[in-house]
């Protein structure tokens, strides 16, 4: 009887302990207390970055607060409000979510037309985008030759210059235009003036065309859509390719196409005159020749002179001798009226003879190179 009584008594302490809780974890000491953390476990072999599958956490940015408070934007919507009859509570509404954008200033600061012609000319002329031209040019070739027959323009220019855009329409930029033209317009005193005007003509843009103000993006500078029109732009040219009563330079090719071409024909475009021609120089002749060309010779002239065009050149047009920086020395060019004309899109010669030279490309195959 002694010894059952001692095996139950051993079973009852034996089921105590096994429905007991366990004991704190020794890396978890209990609040309040202030215990020394157990020695670490023996080091697992390092991992090289390269063996991880997991990628980095990415950071997240910090909030960007907006600028409505500001006392100069405060003035902007009152003049907005007073001069165009814009709704100030709307306004503050739109510029409340509006940032200055410190990586807008950067590229402002470093303008790709700073670079030298050898390396500016070979961010345009590469096959991709001479391939990528020759296909824009294919499968909107009805568009194209509406554009031509209207306002005067050829193909390839047109194509040309929404290929140095926009690498035809695949890299319309990324910025919010409202951010892009706040920033230039309140933190950009170097040009203030131009950008708080195009700033106006971009509200006044999407009150026209029924967009949010927040919703339209572009570059860096502001410019939109396939061709990068300007606001001002926009308003004044640009054109309904397709006659659906829309203008619509973002996802719309002909009209971005029938914009283009607007655009030059407004600005002077003469329809058959040449652009450019490559040439060779001797004697004096290299003191004529500026980054900017200054058409004050005919082109009887500056053969007389010792420039040669290399192109055969029917006509005697007002011409003007171009250097820009090649790898080994100048190149000498001899520019037209046609040429200006392309520099009234962007007033760099660095842009105006990529744009050229990328056309001249686009017209191998089709007869008119």
């Amino acid at each position: 009887m002694h010894h059952r009584n001692l095996v139950l008594i051993a079973a009852a302490l034996l089921l105590h302990a096994c429905a007991a809780p366990p004991p704190p974890s020794s890396s978890t000491p209990a609040p309040g207390r202030n215990t020394q953390p157990p020695s670490p476990p023996p080091a697992a072999p390092a991992v090289p970055p390269a063996a991880s599958t997991s990628p980095a956490p990415e950071p997240i940015p910090e909030p960007v607060p907006g600028i409505a408070d500001r006392a100069d934007v405060r003035a902007f919507i009152g003049e907005m409000s007073r001069k165009h009859g814009f709704s100030p509570a709307e306004l503050a509404r739109a510029f409340d979510q509006t940032a200055i954008q410190p990586a807008i200033l950067d590229a402002m600061a470093k303008p790709y037309e700073a670079k030298p012609w050898y390396a500016y000319r070979k961010l345009f002329l590469t096959e991709k985008r001479i391939q990528g031209g020759r296909e824009f040019m294919a499968k909107y070739a009805q568009a194209l030759s509406r554009a031509e027959s209207r306002y005067g323009v050829s193909p390839e220019i047109i194509a040309a210059i929404i290929g140095v855009e926009s690498s035809y329409g695949q890299k319309p930029g990324k910025y919010k235009v409202m951010d892009s033209l706040s920033t230039l317009a309140f933190a950009y005193p170097k040009r203030a003036g131009f950008f708080r005007s195009e700033l106006e003509q971009f509200l006044l843009l999407c009150r026209d065309e029924g967009m949010d103000y927040l919703a339209p993006v572009g570059s860096y500078a502001g410019a939109m859509g396939m061709p990068q029109f300007m606001p001002s732009s926009y308003r004044k040219l640009a054109a309904d390719g397709d006659g659906d009563g829309h203008r619509d330079i973002w996802t719309n090719p002909a009209d971005a196409i029938a914009s283009v071409a607007r655009y030059f024909s407004a600005n002077g475009w003469r329809t058959g005159e040449p652009i450019a021609t490559p040439a060779r120089i001797s004697g004096n002749a290299a003191g004529m020749a500026s980054k900017n060309p200054k058409l004050s010779h005919s082109l009887n002239e500056l053969v007389s002179l010792g420039v040669e065009p290399v192109d055969s050149i029917p006509g005697n047009y007002k011409a003007g001798l171009v250097a820009l920086e090649g790898e080994t020395g100048p190149d000498y060019w001899i520019a037209f009226h046609n040429f200006g004309t392309i520099m009234r899109y962007n007033h760099s010669p660095l842009y105006a003879m990529a744009a050229y030279e990328l056309s001249r490309e686009l017209a191998v195959g089709r007869g008119r190179e």
